[in-house]
């Protein structure tokens, strides 16, 4: 009997584990009442298993409460992370807060003091996001710092300076660092600025600095002469961890000058490129560049979405030429190559066999060039989602195009506050010569790019996408209004003012059993000034920096 038992206790142990690993195996769904990091999970997914709302009962839902995020200046930016029923929210001029996930009450609060610096710096006051581990809140400045703040109160931990910001443009964070195990990485903005753009890996318990990778290659053939010296580059947003592999992808900015290639007659690397670092030592395992030699501000920060498939490890990926590109996790190969934008016509097309740009369309000097997408890009920065219930990515789209005119810079782009562009603007925005509208919501096949449904848009979308298990999809617009999905069909389920656009993240998180929609409204960043000439409504567009949390009444 006790021979029986015992073997019957160890089948049950067996069986139970093997449940609780499938469980925890389940991408996507792990954690489901929290939002940890920037993305929601280490797949980059922005999915949520939460299904307490859903299609039947979205139409009930009300807002629960609604929280100021202080200084509305470029609006709020951020993707808030939700952790045990708290928020953990950063607005403008890097002010961070804690917030009850139940009434958005301020638990806490800390804002440093920035270098007045900051005032002239082209990308200021960014804030996309803090991250959190370690029993710390992780932010990086947009002065250069790295600064750890304890979780539960609020106060420093520890702060290091990362850049040499007082001589150098573009030596900035603006979004938040990823936590890759005992490593912490930022990578910076440059892009656009005299610059080479550094990725940073800092000790996450001391802020010890560890490493930095260079994203300009000291290499002659990719950067003849001098031109790597201000080659911009960058990572200007958050990377993906993956601890099986202890790898840190990030996707990096375009070189610099921007629209004029006539000095750096090379490859460009590492710009408009997804490159896999080790986390612990910053040894680059692989590359994939992108856009070779880009003349059309094309750059390839976005996020970097991890699959399993037919049993191979995948990356799902894209840059602002609206082409997405599907890898190998482990070497960068090509599976496919696919277009998310209809009306690109800077290439003919991409060889999905090697990834060479076909038929580019170059620049001429002193012109304007007809180049769709334009410098927003086929997509902005702001992420998609992906649900594995439904198989779909749902992603913005932006269907307009740009006049570029590359021209010879008056000002020295070594003077602080001054873009290393080769132009006066970023293009003159004009609609699509074939008519259409400007902007959609797509649901597609991210391996294939097959498309499921589209809704259409006046205004474009530039605010990350959340889809959750509930079968929904929630997206917000620059002119305030939020609005619910079917995921399976693309039906409007659903639609709120907020008061004001978005250009942030959406998440879903659970306290008490109840589901929450945390949405932050405050429209704001280059888009609300570039976006006014193409888009009249958008000059009587309020600015605001308020987070709004829905949930069902009871």
């Amino acid at each position: 009997m006790g021979k029986m038992t015992m073997a019957a206790s160890f089948g049950l142990a067996c069986l139970l584990s093997t449940a609780t690993v499938a469980l925890a195996a389940d991408p996507g769904a792990e954690d489901p009442n929290n939002w940890p990091q920037y993305h929601r999970t280490s797949n980059a997914w922005r999915y949520s298993p939460l299904d307490q709302i859903n299609k039947d009962n979205v139409s009930k839902l009300s807002v629960a409460w609604i929280a100021q995020g202080g200084d509305i200046t470029m609006g709020i930016q951020e993707t808030p992370l939700a952790i045990d029923g708290v928020i953990y929210s950063i607005t403008a001029g890097n002010r961070v807060a804690a917030l009850d996930g139940k009434t958005g009450q301020e638990l806490w609060s800390f804002q440093p003091k920035l270098d007045p610096l900051t005032k002239k710096v082209l990308f200021a006051p960014y804030s996309r996001g803090v991250a959190v581990g370690h029993g710390m809140v992780f932010i990086g400045t947009v002065d250069g710092r790295g600064i750890a703040l304890d979780q539960k109160t609020g106060k420093e931990k520890w702060q290091v300076q990362l850049t040499d910001f007082a001589n150098c443009h573009g030596c900035n964070f603006t979004s938040p660092p990823v936590v890759a195990g005992d490593i912490l990485t930022f990578g910076s903005t440059a892009g656009e600025l005299a610059t080479q753009g550094k990725i940073f890996g800092v000790e996450a318990e001391t802020g010890k600095k560890v490493w930095e990778f260079n994203t300009i290659k000291n290499d002659p053939k990719s950067w003849p002469g001098e031109s790597g010296k201000y080659g911009g580059g960058g990572a200007w947003m958050p990377g993906t961890y993956d601890a099986e592999t202890n790898t840190v992808f990030y996707g990096t900015g375009n070189p610099g000058k921007d629209f004029i290639n006539s000095d750096r007659q090379g490859d460009n690397l590492y710009t408009d490129s997804v490159v896999a670092l080790d986390a612990k030592t910053s040894n680059l395992k692989w590359y994939r560049q992108e856009i070779k030699q880009d003349v059309w501000d094309y750059d390839s920060p976005y996020e970097v979405m991890l699959f399993k498939k037919n049993g191979k490890d995948l990356i799902v990926h894209m840059n602002k030429s609206g082409y997405v590109f599907v890898l190998e996790k482990n070497n960068g190969n090509i599976e496919n190559i696919w277009p998310i934008s209809d009306i690109k016509n800077f290439v003919k097309d991409i060889d999905k066999e090697t990834g060479e740009l076909i038929g580019r369309v170059e620049l001429p000097m002193n012109q304007e060039t007809l180049i769709c997408p334009s410098t927003f890009g086929g997509r902005s920065w702001n992420s998609g989602a992906y649900n594995p219930k439904t198989g779909l990515w749902y992603n913005n789209v932006l269907d307009f195009c740009g006049y570029l005119k590359p021209v010879a810079q008056k000002e020295d782009p070594k003077d602080y506050g001054t873009g290393h562009t080769g132009s006066n603007d970023f293009g003159r925005l004009v609609m699509a010569p074939d008519g259409r509208k400007p902007g959609r919501l797509d649901a597609r096949d991210p391996f294939t790019g097959e498309r499921k449904w589209t809704y259409e848009m006046d205004i474009p979308g530039f605010a990350s996408v959340l889809t959750t298990g509930g079968g929904l999809v929630f997206n917000g617009d620059p002119m305030g209004i939020l609005r619910a999905f079917d995921a399976d069909t693309g039906k409007v389920l659903w639609s709120f003012n907020t008061g004001s656009g978005m250009r942030s993240g959406i998440i879903s998180y659970a306290v008490d059993g109840e589901q929450y929609i945390l949405v932050p409204s405050g429209w704001g960043s280059y888009a609300a000034v570039l976006l006014p000439p193409l888009f009249p409504q958008l000059e009587k567009v309020p600015a605001a920096s308020t987070l709004i949390a829905f949930k069902l009444p009871k």
